[in-house]
């Protein structure tokens, strides 16, 4: 069975940082661009950050609100994609997902409605 879990959520104060995991189980994420996307208590689910799949140059993106801050990278050996939080602020705190979908061509995507495979998701809080 072909699933994403992810790991590593937490809280923390602002201005700390975070590590979050996203594991593909029962398929290799080397054809998948894999992106974080998060939902706030009242929000609407936003994509965070996403990189495209090997073949595609594991190109990045990330949201204006993040950039600078997160980075996303792989991990092929371990089959998984890492996204780190730096400088986190309370506005980031939310529920994140990652979520997959085969990337056969350009780059990854923040379109919620066309990814294949989502984890359950896990908390971030940035609180004092």
């Amino acid at each position: 069975q072909r699933q994403l879990v992810e790991s590593g959520g937490g809280l923390v104060q602002p201005g700390g940082s975070l590590r979050l995991s996203c594991t593909g189980s029962g398929f290799t994420l080397l054809h998948y661009a894999v992106g974080w996307f998060r939902q706030a208590p009242g929000k609407e689910r936003e994509g965070v950050s996403c990189i495209s799949s090997i073949p595609n140059g594991s190109r990045t993106r990330y949201a204006d609100s993040v950039a600078g801050r997160f980075t996303i990278s792989r991990d092929n050996y371990e089959n998984t994609v890492s996204l780190i939080m730096n400088s986190l602020k309370p506005e980031d705190t939310a529920i994140y997902h990652c979520a997959a979908v085969l990337n056969t061509f350009g780059e990854c995507t923040f379109d919620s409605h066309t990814q294949e495979y989502w984890g359950k998701g896990t908390q971030v809080t940035v609180s004092s």
